[in-house]
């Protein structure tokens, strides 16, 4: 019976020893910025409104600047954006994701003949 062998790596920011973004997060943002809305974002996700509404004060409130403007509802009913900032630090975190993954991939085949 062969065995089975992975080679994983996780990428995420820490401020303060306390985790603050990683894949999770950006997958939110990404959620927001497609949908529009926080709720809608969250229900895609699988996660409960609280818990994304959390992440996303949490972003706006630890971070230099907010990442997501929520917009109350009304008539027109409510809403959600990525800011500037927002923007910058998803696109950022995916290009620097997909740099680590292609460098991971190149000697993946070489760590694990060694294992």
């Amino acid at each position: 019976m062969g065995t089975s062998k992975e080679l994983k790596l996780r990428c995420w920011i820490d401020i303060d020893g306390k985790k603050f973004f990683g894949s999770g997060r950006a997958q939110l943002l990404m959620m927001i910025d497609k949908n529009g809305s926080l709720s809608k974002a969250a229900k895609e996700m699988g996660m409960s409104y609280r818990k994304a509404w959390s992440m996303v004060e949490d972003m706006n409130l630890r971070g230099q600047q907010p990442y997501v403007e929520l917009h109350k509802g009304g008539t027109t009913g409510g809403g959600a954006e990525l800011t500037e900032t927002g923007r910058k630090v998803l696109s950022t975190f995916l290009a620097m994701n997909t740099k680590i993954t292609a460098t991971v991939q190149q000697h993946t085949e070489e760590m694990l003949g060694l294992i």
